[in-house]
C-alpha cells in the first residue's frame, strides 16, 4: 500500500511537471493593472425589512431578474419569494456561515481575480475587468453568471463540504462547488469570447479541441492553479487518465469517434457524466475534454512560435491535431 502511494505521487509529479514544461506561462506583468472591487449584494438584500424594500432592491438591480434569477425572469412573485427567504432564520444562519467560510472578499475573490485578469490583459491589452458582485439567496438564483461586463457569484453554491447546505447537483459534481474552483470556472466561461471554432465542423474532434483551447486559456491566466481545479478531475483521476491515455486514445481511434457528428454519441465523451462506461469504469466522464487539452498542450509544445492569441483564433481542429503529433503517447 505504501509503495502504491509513492508510485501514485511520483506519477502525479511527472504529470504536473510535464504539463508545466509545455509552455512558459510566466509573463512579465509589471505595469499591468486590472483592478477588481467585489460588491456584496447579500448585505443589502438581507438588510431589507419589508416586501417593499425587497422590491426597491430589485428595482435598483433590475438586471438580476433577467440574468441571475433566470427561473423567475418573467415571474412577478420574485420579490415575495426573496422576502420569504431572507426572513427565514435558518437561511440567515446559513448566510452567516457562508460569510465566515469565504472570509474577506479581498482575500478570497478580489486578489485572485485581479491576478488572473492581469494575465488576461497581458495577452489581450484591450480587456477591461467586468464588474463583480456576490449574492446569497438560498439557491434561488444561478451559481454563476458571467458576461464581458458583469460577473455574479451565488456564494452559497461554493461553500464547500463544511457548509450546512449544498447545491442540488449530482454527487460527482459536488466537489467542484468549492471556492477554490471559482476563479478557474469564471475564466472558463470568459474564454468563450476568445475561442474561435468552425461552425461547420460538428465533429467530436472539434468539440474536444474547443474544450482544450478553453482549458489552455484558463491555464495561461492562472498558471499556478492545479490542473485538477481547471478540469474538475480529482488528482487520482488525473494520474489514472494520464497513465492510461494510450489505451484511451486507441479506443477513440479504433471506434472512429474523432469525426463522429451525432450529438448523442459525442455527449458520451464530452458531456457531464460520473465516468465513461464505453471505455471503462475508471475513465472519468468528459474524457474527451481532457484529450482535447492534451492535444492542444502538445500542439503548443511542438509549435513554440504559436502564441495564445493565435491558438485561440485558429478554428482548424484537424490542423491542431495533426501538428500536435499526439497519438496517445506519454511524455518522455
Amino acid at each position: 500500500m505504501y509503495l502504491n502511494r509513492i508510485f501514485a505521487f511520483l506519477c502525479l509529479a511527472v504529470l504536473l511537471a510535464g504539463c508545466d514544461s509545455l509552455t512558459n506561462r510566466e509573463p512579465d506583468l509589471s505595469g499591468i493593472r486590472a483592478d477588481v472591487e467585489v460588491e456584496s449584494l447579500e448585505g443589502a438584500l438581507f438588510a431589507c425589512r419589508s416586501l417593499e424594500e425587497v422590491k426597491s432592491f430589485l428595482n435598483r438591480h433590475s438586471y438580476l431578474q433577467k440574468v441571475y434569477f433566470e427561473g423567475y425572469a418573467q415571474d412577478t412573485s420574485l420579490a415575495s419569494r426573496l422576502y420569504e427567504q431572507i426572513r427565514n432564520n435558518e437561511l440567515q444562519r446559513f448566510k452567516n456561515q457562508v460569510d465566515s467560510l469565504f472570509g474577506k472578499p479581498q482575500d478570497t475573490l478580489e486578489e485572485p481575480l485581479e491576478e488572473a485578469f492581469r494575465h488576461l490583459k497581458y495577452y489581450y491589452p484591450d480587456f477591461q475587468p467586468p464588474r463583480v458582485e456576490t449574492i446569497v439567496t438560498g439557491f434561488l438564483g444561478n451559481d454563476l453568471y458571467v458576461s464581458d461586463s458583469l460577473i455574479i457569484i451565488g456564494l452559497e453554491y461554493f461553500g464547500g463540504p463544511k457548509a450546512t447546505y449544498r447545491p442540488q447537483v449530482y454527487t460527482y459534481q459536488l466537489s467542484r462547488y468549492q471556492k477554490e474552483y471559482l476563479v478557474p470556472s469564471i475564466l472558463f466561461f470568459m474564454s468563450d469570447r476568445y475561442v474561435r471554432t468552425d461552425p461547420q465542423d460538428r465533429t467530436l474532434l472539434a468539440d474536444m479541441i474547443g474544450y482544450g483551447k478553453a482549458f489552455e486559456f484558463v491555464k495561461h491566466c492562472v498558471p499556478q492553479t492545479p490542473d485538477s481545479l481547471i478540469l474538475g478531475f480529482s488528482e487520482r483521476d488525473l494520474v489514472r487518465t494520464y497513465n492510461s491515455q494510450t489505451q484511451i486514445w486507441a479506443f477513440v481511434v479504433e471506434n472512429k469517434l474523432l469525426y463522429e457528428k451525432a450529438e448523442q454519441i459525442k455527449q458520451k465523451y464530452v458531456g457531464e457524466r460520473p465516468f465513461t462506461p464505453e471505455i471503462g469504469e475508471d475513465v472519468p466522464g468528459g474524457i474527451g475534454r481532457w484529450l482535447g487539452w492534451r492535444i492542444v498542450s502538445m500542439y503548443l509544445a511542438n509549435n513554440p512560435e504559436v502564441t495564445l492569441q493565435e491558438l485561440m483564433k485558429n478554428p482548424d481542429a484537424r490542423q491542431i491535431l495533426q501538428q500536435s503529433g499526439y497519438k496517445g503517447q506519454i511524455d518522455e
